[in-house]
C-alpha cells in the first residue's frame, strides 16, 4: 500500500513540475556566449546568430534588443514565436578603428518569466596597416601632425617646460613651416624649417611660466605659417599648462606653519529664479593658518558669474568674502557654475565653489 502511495505521489509532483514548465513563454539558448576568435580589421562587420527555442506552451514575444555598445547592431525574430518553435536574435560587430579584444553583450527582453535575458560574444580584431593619415591624422593647412594640441600638464610658477610635436610632409612639394603671433612666454620652432616631400619632422616648444605670471589652467594659440598661409581658422596650434606653486621643496614645518583657507560653504543654491534676474551672495572664508594668505586667482566658469573678493591677502585669523553676482540672462534650466580659487595654500592651493538652481522661462 505505502509503494502505491509513493508511486502515486511521485507521478503527481512530475505532472505537477511539467505543467508548471509549460505554463507561458520560456525562452531556451541552443548557446549564450560565442567567440568570433580571430578578426581582421579589414574585412568588416562580422555577423552571428543566437538561436533559441519557446519550451513554453504559449507565443514567445520579443519586445526589446539592446546591445551594449554602438560598435554592435542587431536583427531578430519580430513575429511571435510559438511552442515549439525557433527564433534568432544576431549580433553584428564593426572592428573599425577598435583594436585588440573585446567583449560585448546583447540584453533581451521578452513576455517571458523573467522578461531579461543575455547573450554574449568576445573576440580579437587583428588592427589593419597604419597609413601616414592614421599616424598623423591632423591636417594644419598642408601640413599633418599627430595631434595639434600640445598639453603640457603641470608646471611650477618659476619654472621652464619643453614639449613638442610631431610633423610630416605629405605632399609632393617642399613645405616652409614658421610662426607668427607668439606669446612673450612661449619659444616655437620647427625642425627643420623647411619639409621635403615624404620628410618627417617636429616643432619645438618652450614654455617660461614666469614670463607668463598666472596661475592655473592656461590655453594659448600659435598661427603657424605654412608656405606663407597664415589662415588662422586652420593654421593654429594650442598649447595648455596648469601653472601650479611647488609646495613639493616646502618641509613639514613650513607646511605646518603656511597659510590654509576655509570657507563657511562651498556651495550656493539660488534655488529658483526667473530668467533675467540676477542673485547675490557672498562665500565668506578665512585665514586659519598661521602665514598670510594670497589669493593667487579666481576664475569663474563663465561670464555669467562675477566675483568681488573684499581682500586679496589675509593676516592669520582674518575673515574676508567673495561676492558673487549670479546673472541669469539667456541661461535656462539647471545651472552649475563653478568659480575656482587658487591661493598660496598647501593643503588646498585650488578650491572650487559651486553656484546652482534652477532657470525659470518667462511665459
Amino acid at each position: 500500500m505505502n509503494r502505491k502511495i509513493s508511486v502515486l505521489w511521485m507521478v503527481l509532483v512530475l505532472a505537477i513540475t511539467g505543467y508548471s514548465q509549460q505554463v507561458g513563454p520560456n525562452i531556451s539558448w541552443d548557446v549564450s556566449t560565442y567567440d568570433f576568435g580571430d578578426i581582421k580589421e579589414t574585412d568588416g562587420k562580422v555577423t552571428y546568430n543566437f538561436t533559441f527555442s519557446n519550451t513554453g506552451s504559449e507565443p514567445l514575444v520579443i519586445t526589446n534588443v539592446r546591445p551594449s555598445c554602438g560598435c554592435t547592431s542587431s536583427d531578430y525574430t519580430k513575429e511571435p514565436v510559438a511552442p515549439g518553435a525557433k527564433g534568432f536574435v544576431s549580433a553584428t560587430f564593426n572592428p573599425e578603428n577598435r583594436p585588440g579584444k573585446f567583449s560585448k553583450s546583447i540584453t533581451i527582453t521578452t513576455n517571458c518569466n523573467p522578461p531579461a535575458s543575455t547573450i554574449r560574444f568576445t573576440g580579437n580584431v587583428i588592427s589593419r596597416p597604419q597609413t601616414v593619415e592614421d599616424e598623423y591624422p591632423r591636417n594644419v593647412g598642408e601640413l599633418r601632425l599627430k595631434t595639434n594640441h600640445l598639453a603640457l600638464a603641470k608646471i611650477g610658477y618659476t619654472d621652464v617646460k619643453e614639449g613638442e610635436l610631431e610633423m610630416v610632409n605629405t605632399t609632393a612639394h617642399d613645405l616652409n613651416v614658421t610662426f607668427r603671433n607668439i606669446p612673450s612666454h612661449i619659444k616655437i620652432k620647427a625642425e627643420p624649417e623647411t619639409l621635403t616631400p615624404g620628410a618627417k619632422g617636429v616643432i619645438k616648444v618652450s614654455y617660461d611660466a614666469a614670463k607668463r605670471n598666472d596661475w592655473g589652467f592656461i590655453m594659448d594659440k600659435v598661427t603657424m605659417a605654412i608656405n606663407g598661409d597664415t589662415d588662422q581658422n586652420k593654421n593654429a596650434i594650442s598649447i595648455s599648462v596648469t601653472i601650479e606653486e611647488d609646495f613639493e621643496k616646502m618641509t613639514p614645518e613650513q607646511k605646518a606653519n603656511a597659510a590654509h583657507i576655509t570657507f563657511d560653504t562651498k556651495v550656493f543654491n539660488f534655488e529658483t529664479i526667473k530668467q533675467g534676474e540676477n542673485k547675490d551672495f557672498a562665500f565668506k572664508f578665512k585665514n586659519s593658518g598661521k602665514s598670510d594668505l594670497i589669493i593667487r586667482k579666481i576664475k569663474p566658469s563663465c561670464g555669467c558669474t562675477i566675483v568681488n573678493p573684499s581682500k586679496e591677502v589675509l593676516k592669520p585669523g582674518e575673515d574676508a568674502e567673495f561676492k558673487v553676482k549670479f546673472n541669469s540672462s539667456g541661461k535656462t534650466g539647471k545651472q552649475n557654475k563653478t568659480i575656482t580659487v587658487i591661493t598660496n595654500d598647501p593643503l588646498e592651493s585650488q578650491v572650487t565653489l559651486r553656484v546652482t538652481g534652477d532657470v525659470l522661462t518667462s511665459n
